[in-house]
């Protein structure tokens, strides 16, 4: 079987079930035309066509698409409604009516991204395609990646793209599944109470994954108990045969055994300890390989199974359980979980390793808390040479941010973790200070900004070094990762 992660203008020509009239009764719109004689009014009399795809980017509009108009912060959709028009849009999806004399249909609604979502959960139930959500605070599209790399050796899988993890993100997502898809793989990320609701509601999912539950947006969610509370949300949108895949090792989602009203499925490094729930998935016999990975045996219910989880790190090794999990929970053969798990590959900013011919670099760019920035200090250690850690600022953390940053910072600085650590952004002086007072010989410098860092590097960096970079997405260390990719020494 294949994965269907890209779709091009072709192959995008049916979406089953979806037509001008069927998309306004699922957003329970109101469907209005354009006449001399009567201007915009409302109708029922529209030429009935099937709609190919949906769409919010007026530069992806095509023949016979839904547009649909949303307000951003910085540019209003409804502007381009002429343009996706003359593309070729069979309608619109808007929240007010275009100027006089277009000649397409537009669905009218009082707020275009709830009804993008009613259309969404519409879609997904006329194609009846089971879902795997995944949800947790760390290791989302990691876990993602190899769950989908997993169950797409058994099934047709259409997987989360990117960040397409929100309230928007997740309906576009679901606008790409075509009925000859026999799996979703759907990340659903939140940061606020009632956000997991929304999102679970559209996909009513046949499994939640829950990674862990660490301190991203603990700003908004209040603490790791209002975290877990949040993300439990999708819980109350299981199908009816639907199981929660839950990681045994976070001790809150360990405590989740006691949920008499979930169907769980418990996995963790090494078999369940003492007062904790019984794990169904587990692995031992742990080898790291350095920065190749990690080989170990996952046990399942149905025997042992040995693999290279080819991304390094223990926390690696437990996304592949979850997948594994996942795997067993769909039917999947251990023979077909091993494959799966083998393909594993990582995205661009989420552990991408790049050999530059003068650096090692590890591309850790995308996101980063204080867990995910430890796991990664760890992955670090495992490297041959030179080790140099570029942290930046942890957003989302609230008035534990000083402190979360300072521990992060006394972590790094642990023996043989790292040999240099380059702090970089305001918070992060708070890691540069703790890592110095912890370990007054490593070589910490800190940098207000990317610039400061970047205008040193000829003096920071050495040939052969591997380099460690990661910060929140709002640091931009993409652009850090494209400056080192092109030093020379």
């Amino acid at each position: 079987m294949t994965e269907n992660t890209k779709q091009t203008p072709d192959t995008l020509k049916r979406m089953k079930g979806l037509t001008i009239q069927s998309a306004a009764r699922a957003v329970r719109g109101r469907l209005c035309a354009y006449t001399e004689e009567k201007g915009w009014h409302e109708t029922e009399e529209v030429q009935d066509r099937e709609i190919t795809a949906v769409v919010t980017d007026s530069r992806k509009a095509g023949r016979d698409c839904l547009f649909a108009a949303i307000r951003g912060q910085h540019v209003d959709g409804h502007s381009f409604i002429p343009q996706c028009a003359a593309a070729g849009a069979a309608v619109i999806l808007a929240e007010e009516l275009p100027g006089e004399g277009l000649d397409i249909p537009v669905i009218l609604t009082d707020d275009t991204l709830r009804a993008l979502r009613d259309l969404a959960e519409y879609y997904l139930a006329v194609l009846q395609i089971p879902a795997v959500g995944i949800i947790g605070s760390v290791g989302k599209t990691s876990t993602k990646e190899v769950t989908a790399a997993v169950l797409g050796r058994k099934f047709r899988v259409l997987k989360t793209e990117g960040n397409f993890n929100n309230e928007l993100g997740v309906p576009l997502t679901i606008f790409r599944l075509r009925e000859e898809d026999e799996l979703a793989v759907l990340e659903m990320g939140i940061n606020h109470f009632g956000e997991m609701t929304r999102l679970a509601k559209i996909v009513r999912p046949r499994a939640v994954i829950m990674t862990n539950i660490g301190f991203s947006h603990i700003e908004f969610l209040g603490s790791q108990e209002g975290i877990l509370r949040a993300k439990s949300e999708a819980f109350a949108y299981l199908s009816p045969d639907g199981c929660a895949i839950l990681n045994a090792d976070d001790p809150l989602l360990a405590s989740l055994e006691k949920r008499d009203d979930l169907r769980k499925v418990f996995y963790g490094i090494g078999p369940a300890v003492s007062g904790g729930p019984a794990r169904q998935i587990w692995a031992d016999a742990l080898e790291p390989q350095g920065l190749k990975g990690t080989r170990c045996v996952i046990h399942t219910p149905d025997g042992a199974i040995p693999v290279l989880v080819p991304v390094p790190g223990r926390h690696m090794v437990s996304n592949a359980l979850a997948a594994a999990a996942a795997g067993w929970v769909f039917g999947l053969s251990g023979e077909q979980i091993a494959e799966g798990v083998s393909r594993m590959e990582t995205l661009t900013g989420r552990f991408h390793l790049m050999e530059t011919g003068t650096l090692t670099i590890i591309d850790d760019s995308y996101n980063a808390s204080p867990a995910s920035v430890e796991a990664a200090l760890d992955l670090l250690r495992e490297a041959s040479g030179r080790k140099v850690a570029v942290l930046g600022d942890m957003g989302e953390l609230g008035e534990t941010a000083p402190s979360l940053h300072a521990e992060v910072g006394a972590f790094a600085a642990e023996q043989g973790r790292c040999d240099a650590l380059y702090c970089v952004g305001e918070i992060s002086r708070q890691m540069a200070e703790a890592a110095s007072g912890k370990n007054p010989a490593l070589c910490v410098k800190w940098f207000p900004d990317r610039d400061g860092l970047l205008e040193q590097a000829g003096e920071l960096f050495r040939q052969g070094d591997t380099v460690l970079v990661k910060a929140s997405h709002f640091m931009q260390f993409e652009k850090v990762v494209e400056a080192l990719g092109q030093i020379s020494l």
